[in-house]
């Protein structure tokens, strides 16, 4: 873990060291990394933005899947450009594996003064920012400050430029910061192992687009020798192997679960048998007596003599 914290930091010394040989840095690495590795976990709030087409937009429109923020200022001309030029190799190799409608990009102008949305565009234009489910946007002064807060990335303006790290930002499908990936020619599997974490999700829902989502993941494989990702299907076939073996193995297990119960209750029948036999009562409804009784005619009797 240490010493991932000091590539980070090396990394991200890059990004500082990007402003002009005249003005020295001025942001402390480790104080930078240690102000985006705080943001981790934190959800980013409702941002009002502007694309480049001047169409406005709310960061929580994004909610649903994963999203790849990458902050940058459009006049900068050392570590933004080539560092946008890696994020589209990235971008477009996560698209191929997992497919562009499963995640979105967007990149952001954080020199609020400067980067209006005709700017952005001119940006994006030079950059060749054109898959469907990237947008460049911008906003006011308060916006920007309020998001590079919640990212926990770090800025100083200094003459002709920015000190600033170069920090590309996913987000998981709930707006909350997972992963900060660090350089400007960041190594691909650091960016794509976090990506295979917010789109296939680390938990499995109980569906079959759940299943196959978990197979993806475990069978998304990088292979050093083609410098990409590829889905094994040796990995494939065991999975479906493994799982084919559990579901008969639980069918098994169900069947003797089953017959076992059937056994003890023959076994109990036999050890403890009725002693008596069930006897079967007819009822029967009495009648009612209708005619008089010899009392009551004796009665009617005297009575009518006395009369």
């Amino acid at each position: 873990m240490k010493g991932l914290r000091a590539a980070c930091a090396a990394s991200a010394l890059v990004g500082l060291l990007a402003a002009p040989a005249s003005a020295a840095p001025v942001l402390d690495p480790g104080a930078v990394i240690a102000k985006s590795t705080a943001a981790l976990g934190r959800t980013v709030g409702k941002h009002a933005l502007t694309d480049s087409n001047g169409t406005p937009f709310s960061l929580t429109d994004y909610r649903g899947k994963p999203l790849v923020v990458s902050l940058v200022y459009s006049s900068c001309s050392s570590v933004c450009p080539p560092t946008t030029q890696h994020t589209i190799d990235a971008v477009t190799e996560a698209g191929r594996v997992f497919g562009l409608d499963r995640f979105a990009v967007l990149t952001v102008g954080f020199d609020a003064r400067n980067d209006t949305v005709p700017r952005m565009a001119q940006f994006a234009s030079r950059q060749g920012i054109k898959l469907a489910n990237w947008r460049v946007a911008s906003g006011d002064a308060a916006t920007i400050a309020a998001l590079l807060n919640d990212l926990g990335f770090s800025y100083r303006e200094v003459a002709g430029g920015f000190d600033h790290p170069t920090q590309t930002t996913i987000l998981d499908s709930d707006g909350k910061v997972y992963r900060h990936v660090y350089g400007e020619a960041f190594p691909l599997r650091m960016f794509m192992e976090p990506m295979k974490d917010v789109v296939y999700g680390t938990s499995t829902p109980f569906s079959f687009t759940g299943i196959v989502d978990r197979i993806k993941f475990i069978c998304t494989a990088y292979d050093p020798g083609a410098g990409r990702y590829r889905i094994d299907y040796g990995l494939v076939f065991g999975s479906v192997l493994a799982a084919f073996s559990l579901l008969v193995m639980g069918g098994l297990l169900l069947r003797e679960w089953l017959r076992a119960g059937v056994r003890s209750n023959r076994q109990r029948s036999e050890r403890f048998p009725a002693k008596w036999k069930s006897v079967r009562v007819k009822k029967t409804r009495q009648k009612l007596n209708l005619e008089p009784r010899s009392d009551s005619i004796g009665t009617e009797k005297a009575l009518a003599d006395g009369n």
